[in-house]
């Protein structure tokens, strides 16, 4: 190689911003599509690891008074009609329900049970439809990204073998630039898409977890409600 390539060669800029501003309009487009999507992921991923935090958190502050012994109307009572964690509303739920069951003169309306059961159900199925907003577009974005990134490649190739053919030349400076800016793309969907399925996993795995312990409360508590019943 002569010299005369070589210091053409580096004498090119190829820094981040310097290739993104060489790359052709799709190219670009693609780009600030994928920076766009890893920073949302990222928005997702770290709202997500806090509300996680929290609601663990909560469960287990309401765990300890549902088990202290304290009577469930009153602490039924001291929670109140706006209930602030899901785990409080999940036992509100059963609770509202119990209580419009019982009739005038201190019976019970028939089928309480069953719709006791499918009220802490609803509220179950809210909470779980909460936790797992947003898990959507972390498996879109881990699914996708490599490949409109991928797109943006072989769009930025085959420029860059335009390029080579009107110049007639295929020295490393001609090159270099064209491959580099199509490859970049490539690297960008693999940033955005790696992190996405990383944390769609384990984000997954962890409202599975809080949910599974939302069902388990959710039966123990008609357990103790239908021994009240059969009473």
């Amino acid at each position: 190689m002569d010299t005369e390539t070589l210091a053409a060669a580096q004498a090119i800029d190829f820094s981040f911003l310097a290739l993104f501003l060489r790359a052709t309009l799709t190219v670009k487009l693609v780009m600030i599509l994928l920076i766009v999507a890893s920073f949302w992921s990222w928005s997702i991923i770290i709202t997500k690891i806090i509300t996680f935090r929290k609601t663990r958190a909560e469960a287990e502050e309401f765990d300890r008074k549902f088990w202290s012994g304290e009577p469930l109307d009153e602490l039924f009572d001291q929670i109140g009609p706006n209930p602030s964690g899901p785990a409080e509303r999940i036992f509100a739920a059963g609770m509202m329900e119990w209580r419009r069951s019982h009739r005038e003169d201190g019976g019970l309306i028939a089928g309480a049970q069953a719709r006791i059961d499918r009220s802490m159900d609803v509220a179950i199925a809210k909470e779980a439809e909460r936790l797992n907003s947003g898990m959507s577009f972390l498996a879109t974005v881990g699914s996708t990204a490599p490949f409109v990134g991928l797109f943006g490649t072989v769009w930025g190739i085959m420029n860059a073998f335009i390029e080579i053919a009107q110049q007639q030349s295929t020295n490393l400076a001609v090159v270099a630039p064209g491959i580099a800016e199509a490859l970049l793309a490539t690297g960008m969907g693999l940033l955005a898409a790696i992190p996405a399925v990383v944390f769609y996993n384990k984000l997954s795995a962890d409202s599975d977890r809080i949910i599974s312990g939302y069902e388990a409360f959710a039966d123990e508590f008609a357990t103790i409600l239908s021994r009240q019943l059969d009473s």
